[in-house]
């Protein structure tokens, strides 16, 4: 079994709550880097607030377009 196919396997099994847990689960892991390792605080510090925004627009084009223009 290919990997697509695994994936698309793995998918199907995935409810709608799934992925909002995983981003939350995402959300604390990076909250946990910032505060455990101080280098990692400063790094995200140092970044312009648009290098975020433009990363978010950036990831959300797909899941935009699939919930209002498929």
């Amino acid at each position: 079994m290919g990997f697509a196919k695994w994936t698309d396997n793995i998918l199907k099994k995935i409810k709608w709550y799934d992925i909002k847990l995983a981003q939350i689960a995402a959300m604390f892991a990076v909250l946990t880097l910032i505060t455990l390792w101080p280098a990692f605080l400063e790094l995200v510090l140092k970044v312009e607030w648009y290098w975020y925004l433009l990363a978010a627009l950036v990831f959300g084009v797909r899941w935009v377009k699939i919930m209002f223009f498929d």
